[in-house]
């Protein structure tokens, strides 16, 4: 009898010991990665212009200092009715001055720089290219250059440097010739200025209404100033609008298969050519259900 016992407690064991086991090997696979991704209320720059709408979607992994400064100035009131005051044809449109002239800012301190950011393990990124021994790839819509992810290992922090890359649609904040001196005014790319990179921090993308921007007045001189400008008519962001007025916004999902192909695409029509400005990450918007309020 003790015998049996004994070997009925060890059939026990056994089987509690092997369950883990199946249970692991039974798991159903992990599902793909989903299509769209939503852009978050509170990460949504809604800039209403004389021209059209222009939707931005903020970086605050990127440029939490500018980010931050951005959804103040908005949720003040601070850039409505202001000018597109300098807007140069093939290269950006520059605004947020409240004089207009070039020479204004908010009445907040100067900003410290955030040219360029540490990139950990945990901030999603896709890489699409590797040039020159770096990663070029997509941190949400923005386009960024990265060290490559072997290397974080080496790092006090396990991160490296990560900094974004001035395609068309591409949030930039100006400033004057001191590094610390961003404050209020930013442009948005007309086409792409790869020497602008590292040397003016990138806070977001445009991810709807490009062409609104690229239709912007121009100035007809070179440096761009403007007479009887356009202007920003309201700028909020999309969580401070009322429910019935806020737009919502998705985009192709960098880790999904679509834009896997989507990448492969790009790449192989332009060869040797090939740069991440040549990547257009799809967008559906649904538009507010009620007009905005005056």
């Amino acid at each position: 009898m003790k015998a049996l016992k004994r070997l009925a407690a060890a059939l026990a064991a056994l089987i509690a010991g092997a369950t883990p086991t199946l249970a692991q090997e039974a798991a159903p696979p992990a599902p793909p990665p989903a299509e769209w991704r939503a852009v978050a209320p509170e990460s949504l720059l809604v800039i209403d212009t004389s021209r059209g709408r222009v939707l931005v979607e903020m970086a605050p992994e990127i440029a939490p200092g500018h980010v931050e400064r951005i959804r103040l100035l908005a949720s003040r009131g601070f850039y409505d009715n202001l000018a597109w005051h300098r807007v140069i044809d093939w290269f950006m449109a520059q605004t947020g001055d409240p004089l207009g002239t070039g020479d204004g800012q908010s009445w907040y301190p100067d900003l410290k720089a955030e040219f360029t950011f540490r990139r950990g393990p945990d901030m999603a990124f896709t890489p699409v290219s590797a040039p020159a021994g770096s990663l070029r790839g997509f941190i949400g819509s923005v386009p960024v250059e990265t060290q490559p992810d072997a290397l974080m290992a080496g790092t006090p922090d396990h991160k490296v440097h990560g900094w974004g890359v001035y395609c068309p649609g591409v949030a930039g904040m100006a400033r004057d010739e001191g590094a610390d001196t961003a404050n209020s005014q930013f442009f948005l790319m007309r086409q792409p200025y790869p020497s602008l990179d590292k040397r003016y921090t990138v806070w977001g993308r445009v991810v709807s209404g490009l062409e609104v921007v690229r239709s912007l007045k121009a100035g007809g001189a070179p440096d761009g100033i403007v007479s009887d400008p356009d202007r920003m008519t309201r700028v909020r962001v999309a969580s401070d609008l009322p429910q019935a007025e806020r737009p919502s916004v998705a985009v192709l999902n960098t880790a999904s298969p679509t834009f896997q192909t989507l990448a492969q695409r790009a790449r192989q029509a332009r060869g040797a050519d090939f740069s991440i400005c040549d990547i257009d990450l799809p967008v559906q918007v649904t538009p507010a259900s009620t007009a905005p309020s005056p």
